[in-house]
């Protein structure tokens, strides 16, 4: 493998929850961001996708259902499943190997048609010990929040200033589901969901496309003046028992220090000019910022008080509105990458952050409480 590959233009989808169906949905994305660029399908080399099948989704063999919408059809073409990060390097890695120009890689979920998330998720636990216990993603980050606050002393206001501060972006964000302003009290004294957890410290149900063009490095300054750099990558996952883990140390640690050692990055608190963390729930953009190297351990709760990471702050953190403002459950990793690509180029708006970015860094996770990570560095 030789030369870079980069961003060259994104594309989400509008509004959060759409009337439109799959297929419409997919092309309007699909062909916004090749109106970007100037180019269709017949320009693109190869077409990479991210979507789940039965789980998220509904639909059996689900590529084959959208395939011409994302322009797929008759063409070199994949499919992941599961975290839209992992299609995101598989497109990469696809221009990386000299046998395309350029790759689409495209993110759907249609959250409005699916069961509820934490239904879904109950079906990833052991079907004869664990799943009559009702463990499920809310179930598992719960045992896990209640453990973060007791091990550190994390407080559950300074969890619950998680989604004052992201909920709080989002109203900047035409492309967010979530958009409101609240208070502490009001999200401590939302509807408790799995002690102590409440309704407004946990991600929604969205729907999502998002859709990303890559191209090898000459190809990508013919095509925009302003590239964005795949810089590092690095993903782990943990045992599968949650009983054989210690919940607030698990493997996103060792995905970031792969991907800062892939992009170069010896103290990622002072390199990275801004962060979209998934945080399905808010405690969890706390932890994951203290895994990610981006404050000591313990002090997550310390970073947020500072002000740190607010939109104004020194290292804003999902100036989007993160996942708690919006979560198409597998697209959310793509998002990340999208939003990422939008403040490095100065792009994204109204919630732009008032700060030059030249290194930003993007994160996804899925699995019981945070059982697989995946970490993307770009950069200018």
């Amino acid at each position: 493998m030789s030369g870079r590959v980069g961003i060259v233009a994104a594309a989400e989808s509008s509004p959060a929850i759409t009337q439109d169906n799959m297929m419409d949905a997919v092309y309007k994305v699909t062909k916004e961001l090749l109106n970007k660029v100037g180019i269709d399908r017949d320009d693109v080399g190869t077409i990479v996708t991210a979507a789940s099948d039965v789980f998220h989704s509904g639909i059996s063999c689900a590529n084959s259902y959208y395939w011409e919408a994302s322009g797929g059809f008759l063409k070199n073409a994949s499919r992941q499943d599961g975290d839209s990060l992992f299609a995101f390097l598989y497109g990469c890695l696809r221009v990386l190997s000299g046998h395309f120009e350029t790759a689409m890689v495209i993110a759907l979920t249609k959250g409005s048609e699916n069961p509820e998330n934490d239904t879904v998720t109950s079906l990833y636990a052991d079907p004869f010990y664990h799943r009559p216990l009702g463990i499920n993603e809310t179930t598992a980050a719960a045992l896990q929040m209640r453990q973060y606050m007791e091990r550190y002393g994390i407080t559950a206001e300074q969890c619950a200033l998680v989604t004052v501060k992201n909920l709080r972006n989002a109203l900047f964000n035409p492309y967010a589901h979530i958009r409101k302003s609240v208070t502490v009290d009001e999200v401590l004294n939302s509807k408790a969901t799995a002690d102590p957890l409440t309704t407004l410290q946990c991600a929604p149900k969205s729907d999502g496309m998002v859709a990303v063009l890559l191209a090898a490095e000459d190809t990508a300054k013919a095509l925009t003046d302003h590239p964005v750099w795949f810089r590092g990558y690095g993903s782990a996952m943990d045992t599968y028992t949650l009983g054989d883990r210690d919940l607030l140390r698990g493997t996103l640690p060792q995905a970031a220090q792969a991907a800062y050692t892939m992009a170069r990055l010896e103290k990622p608190s002072e390199e990275v000019d801004v962060a979209e963390i998934s945080e399905p729930y808010g405690f969890q953009e706390l932890l994951w910022c203290e895994q990610l190297g981006l404050c000591a351990e313990g002090k997550g709760g310390r970073l947020i008080d500072s002000g740190t990471t607010h939109l104004d702050g020194r290292l804003p953190v999902n100036p989007s509105g993160g996942v708690l403002a919006t979560n198409p459950y597998v697209a959310r990793g793509l998002y990340r990458v999208a939003e990422a690509y939008w403040q490095i180029t100065g792009k994204a708006g109204e919630h732009q952050v008032k700060k030059s970015v030249h290194t930003a860094l993007a994160h996804s996770t899925h699995g019981f409480a945070g059982q697989s990570h995946t970490v993307v560095i770009l950069g200018d």
